[in-house]
């Protein structure tokens, strides 16, 4: 069976929606599937075309996912015709996957990692236009006939059906992790530690959903409190506008101190980093899974969350979900994790083997 993936980003693009699509895809081939992903080229050292790990990758240079929404759909109708189905994502990749699909006459998943809706109003760094156009193209997205929406969590599926798709339509499959990976990293963080002082970390992708504002705000208040800490931030390098933002807040709230910051880290120096650490920092306004909070905890490493979106559903072990959501909220679960104050839980795990199983039963079902 040939998939043809219709991606705005794709590895080595950093963000958790590029480690289900890397993961998902490579696992496919395992299961003797035909795999070619398009997808943008925002690198221009990237390859044009290359295999990788038996997935054909074909980058198009249009440099931004808006583009790439405008103008990916001629290279995916191409594509569409010598696959069985077309598989995208929420949110650019979608509008030219799903024309694509319906003028080649395939079937199109799509994998909705969260809804929105009215919380599009809230998130910071944005203009008001701004909010209301990202509003009314998802609610646009949700009006597409779409032939399966997966939703990566129960939170996510709540939203899909809340915004009117059929619950014929909607199937639930959690993301998954190789706890393989992280098993050399468990209970790594005393002996790696090269200071006493209590480190936090937060890393990912510059989202405006991510809560930075509220993990600025935390972290001065914090340290107003009289508290000794580190903050150490893994952020991609780009010298975007987002990321000017979020350093001059760092600069105007007095916390440049604090705050460590590393760029672009190669995956073992990431994991490294994160397991010498004595607490994650998940402050999302929302979350659709919550890759950082299920890779630390795989870790054994002590996640601080906002409990929004999905978190409830992912966050175990030991843990601290704060409240109110604010830099306050957020302070007063440090200055608790200081104190070795945590909720504790049965951890739980959520494997790459069964979300790829699920998936494959989920395209087999397709001529059932």
């Amino acid at each position: 069976m040939k998939v043809l993936f219709v991606l705005e980003y794709h590895y080595p693009h950093v963000g958790g929606v590029e480690t289900l699509f890397k993961d998902l895809t490579e696992n496919l081939v395992n299961h003797s599937y035909e795999v070619t992903v398009l997808t943008n080229l925002y690198d221009d050292e990237l390859p044009r075309a290359e295999i990788l790990n038996g997935v054909n990758i074909i980058r198009v240079p249009f440099k931004n996912r808006y583009l790439f929404t405008l103008l990916a759909f001629f290279p995916a109708f191409r594509l569409a015709r010598k696959h069985d189905f077309i598989h995208s994502t929420s949110y650019n990749a979608a509008i030219p996957a799903f024309f694509a699909g319906l003028l080649a006459r395939r079937r199109v998943f799509i994998t909705f990692h969260e809804v929105w809706g009215s919380l599009w109003f809230k998130l910071p760094y944005m203009s008001r236009i701004s909010k209301y156009l990202h509003f009314t193209f998802e609610w646009f997205l949700l009006k597409l006939p779409f032939y399966r929406f997966i939703a990566v969590s129960e939170s996510t599926k709540l939203g899909l059906l809340k915004h009117g798709i059929n619950p014929q339509k909607v199937k639930m499959i959690y993301n998954g992790i190789d706890y393989q990976e992280f098993k050399a990293y468990q209970n790594q963080n005393q002996n790696q530690k090269s200071t006493e002082t209590f480190r936090f970390i937060y890393f990912g992708r510059l989202g405006i959903s991510k809560g930075l504002d509220v993990l600025i705000d935390g972290a001065a208040l914090c340290k107003q409190s009289g508290a000794s800490f580190e903050l150490l931030m893994v952020i991609p390098s780009e010298n975007t506008s987002f990321k000017n933002k979020i350093l001059a807040a760092i600069k105007d709230n007095d916390i440049e101190d604090r705050v460590i910051i590393h760029h672009d880290l190669e995956r073992a120096d990431l994991l490294t980093l994160i397991s010498s650490s004595d607490a994650a920092i998940i402050p999302s306004y929302s979350e659709g899974f919550g890759f950082t909070a299920v890779e630390s905890i795989a870790m054994d490493i002590p996640v601080i969350s906002s409990g929004l979106g999905s978190l409830p559903e992912v966050v175990s072990g030991d843990h601290i979900h704060f409240s109110p959501y604010n830099g306050q909220g957020l302070a007063d679960a440090m200055n608790h994790a200081l104190e070795g104050k945590w909720q504790h839980t049965p951890k739980k795990e959520f494997t790459l083997e069964d979300s790829v199983s699920h998936y494959v039963d989920l395209y087999q079902s397709i001529d059932n």
